[in-house]
């Protein structure tokens, strides 16, 4: 085998390097150590998936403004991390019913959560006060997954048009 840096030294010598000079470099090129082989790019980390909310509106035979306004706010709540909305057309009475889990527990909650497909339920209760005209709501925001409520808002209203004036803030904090 010949050594290249005679050759090149020869060739320097002659005055003949110039003119094949791109022969020595193509040869040391080849004779060169090998080029380190690029690593495999890496995936991009996966994706969770996007969270599904269920709204369920509220329903209340002696407060009808009231659920309708508690309703009308569950709908258009903005919270972070939700990928897709979906409101229910009945109660949450409904649903439980349908489900036959009438109890307000977490095992209730979770199988309603997983019979709408969502990880997230927004509800709202409306119950009589201590007198004829209060009303309390409570707003919950339920994480089916964790099997727990994630943030619950309640207010004891002195009456109905204040739960209507007052709904849409309620429902603000159980969401934020």
């Amino acid at each position: 085998m010949i050594d290249s840096k005679l050759v090149v030294k020869f060739l320097r010598m002659s005055g003949r390097y110039g003119v094949i000079s791109s022969y020595g470099v193509l040869s040391m090129m080849a004779c060169g150590p090998a080029r380190p082989v690029p690593a495999a790019p890496t995936p991009p980390p996966a994706a969770r998936p996007a969270i599904r909310l269920a709204v369920i509106p509220a329903d209340s035979d002696a407060f009808p403004r009231a659920a309708r306004a508690v309703s009308a706010s569950l709908s258009s709540a903005q919270i972070a991390g939700v990928g897709a909305t979906a409101v229910s057309k009945v109660s949450l009475e409904v649903v439980q019913l349908s489900i036959e889990c009438v109890d307000p527990t977490d095992a209730c909650y979770q199988a309603i959560g997983r019979s709408m497909s969502a990880n997230r339920l927004l509800f709202a209760r409306i119950d009589p006060g201590v007198t004829r005209r209060q009303l309390r709501v409570t707003v919950t925001l339920y994480d089916v997954d964790a099997g727990s409520a994630k943030r619950t808002a309640a207010k004891l209203f002195p009456t109905e048009d204040q739960a209507v004036e007052g709904a849409a803030a309620l429902v603000a904090e159980a969401t934020r």
